[in-house]
């Protein structure tokens, strides 16, 4: 039976150090939905995803993912970091290969390459592509083994107007067929622009969700954001 949520957090809590970076943490992500979670830097973002993809276990609280504990689904899982720095030395066109033969049935690399305009970047070193074009690469490996659920880590920091268009058409996409998304980005239009749902979270808690629609009745996203959230936003 599919379940519901392809993403569950009750009650994370996460300490570093002596302090509560999550601090009771709930929220979902609906399967075949676009989840946006937002905040200001140091919200707790990024410890969240850790905890979804089974790098952190939190100090309490319950995760699913995909209806069963973190780590169990993973190769059904698309991971976009903000980086990647072991692939520094590796072409696009090798890597994106590479990656291709790891899944029984991969999406066409050529696709890929079409859809995020990577023909010019896939001989040269991964290292000496612009921040931009990185993030470009990593959608693509995020992508190639036809994950149910991708994880997008601000996946067009660093990209030119163009770049970005491109990958929220590719975004889109996936929500059409049914693949479910979550992103964190600091682009307000993005995700009014992608989301079905958005939670904004401070200081390791979730202080207002809903619909992109509902949320932006009254005001921008913006400035919903600017309201829920304290100074460092």
């Amino acid at each position: 039976m599919t379940p519901r949520y392809a993403l569950e957090l009750d009650g994370v809590s996460v300490w570093f150090g002596g302090r509560r970076v999550l601090d009771g943490l709930s929220w979902t992500a609906r399967v075949g939905e676009l989840t946006a979670l937002l905040g200001p830097n140091g919200a707790g973002k990024t410890t969240a995803l850790r905890c979804v993809t089974g790098l952190l276990q939190p100090e309490s609280g319950r995760v699913r993912v995909m209806g069963g504990s973190p780590g169990d689904a993973n190769e059904r899982i698309g991971l976009m970091p903000q980086s990647v720095g072991a692939w520094s030395a590796v072409r696009p066109g090798e890597l994106l290969r590479y990656l291709a033969g790891l899944y029984p049935d991969p999406m066409p690399v050529g696709d890929l390459v079409d859809a995020l305009g990577l023909a010019p970047l896939l001989n040269r070193p991964y290292r000496r592509l612009s921040g931009g074009e990185q993030q470009a690469v990593n959608l693509a490996g995020a992508l190639v083994g036809r994950p149910e659920l991708v994880l997008l880590d601000e996946p067009t920091a660093g990209m030119d107007p163009h770049a970005r268009r491109r990958t929220w058409q590719v975004i889109s996409g996936l929500r059409g067929r049914g693949v479910s998304v979550l992103l964190t980005t600091h682009d307000m239009d993005e995700a009014a622009r992608l989301a079905d749902r958005v939670w904004i979270m401070d200081a390791g808690r979730v202080t207002v969700s809903g619909t992109v629609a509902e949320l932006t009745a009254e005001a921008s996203l913006e400035d919903v954001f600017l309201r829920h959230t304290g100074g460092a936003a």
